[in-house]
């Protein structure tokens, strides 16, 4: 009897800080990882920043594997276990992916895997600065089995407690984990062995959110672009990419108005801007971004 290869699906809001999990479980499992990543934007950050770290990639593109990637993503799944072989598959959906129609595609459709479990990222101070759950994020909820809640560092003891009461109002049967920036064992995350079926999903996929990209060969002063950064309205939810500085390239990551950067390898400026009509912006947004420019 073929023995099924266990499939993990990481899923959850823009920015609540999958990527992160991702790279921690990268630095810390010791197992063979394929991880097929399918990204809201038109440039592939987050495959960036994962690759080079002896994982086999597989990039779905910026699609929604919810519905209208699911024919490619099966063949990417099959494709991986034929050359690849390997111990663990992790998916990680876009932020804006309603995974119940994955997870009953892989259910139903892929004999070659089981499905392991659901794990949802949710960010613990997006919480508390947007506390109206969208349509989304609710179903991203319900299908986990654990529930990651992610940079409690930025809230308070009694807003997490709050928080952990609204998920069990959605879904009362995950575990809750608390976390900061994704540090957790990964073994709380793998071996599941999830036995619910989940029915066949009767929705119409209604994004949220739109996204721009762009990218520059120049050479940005940090200080004007940190004041950029400062200054990006709330319609602009989130914003990630590399940027050029004298002194390297940095990642850099925005969500709900708060950020950061990090030195990173990269060749050039990459950047992608997510948020609620934020195509409107997108020439404004880009001027002042050249305002930075050295």
């Amino acid at each position: 009897m073929q023995i099924r290869t266990p499939l993990t699906v990481i899923t959850g809001p823009l920015g609540s800080g999958k990527t992160t999990l991702l790279r921690h479980i990268l630095d810390t499992y010791s197992k063979k990882i394929a991880i097929l990543m399918n990204e809201f934007g038109e440039i592939a950050i987050d495959a960036k920043i994962i690759a080079g770290k002896n994982v086999e990639m597989a990039d779905l593109g910026g699609g929604c594997v919810c519905c209208s990637l699911l024919g490619e993503f099966e063949a990417a799944v099959n494709e991986i276990i034929d050359t690849v072989d390997p111990d663990i598959i992790v998916v990680e959906t876009t932020g804006v992916a309603e995974p119940d129609a994955l997870v009953f595609d892989i259910q139903e459709s892929l004999t070659t895997v089981r499905l392991d479990g659901v794990v949802t990222v949710i960010d613990a101070d997006a919480m508390i600065k947007y506390p109206s759950v969208g349509h989304t994020s609710r179903i991203q909820i319900k299908a986990a089995d654990t529930i990651l809640l992610n940079k409690v560092d930025l809230v308070s003891e009694s807003e997490l407690k709050a928080i952990e009461e609204k998920l069990r109002s959605f879904n009362e049967v995950a575990s809750i984990i608390r976390t900061s920036r994704g540090k957790v064992d990964p073994d709380l995350l793998f071996g599941i062995g999830r036995e619910r079926v989940q029915p066949q999903p009767h929705h119409v996929h209604q994004p949220e959110f739109e996204s721009f990209s762009t990218t520059s060969t120049a050479t940005f002063n940090r200080q004007r672009f940190e004041e950029f950064a400062d200054s990006l309205g709330a319609d602009v939810y989130r914003a990630k990419g590399f940027i050029r500085f004298p002194e390297g390239i940095y990642l850099f990551n925005f969500v709900a108005g708060r950020w950061d950067m990090e030195p990173f390898e990269q060749e050039a400026t990459q950047l992608v801007f997510i948020g609620k009509l934020v195509s409107e912006r997108k020439e404004e947004i880009i001027a002042r971004l050249k305002l930075c420019e050295q």
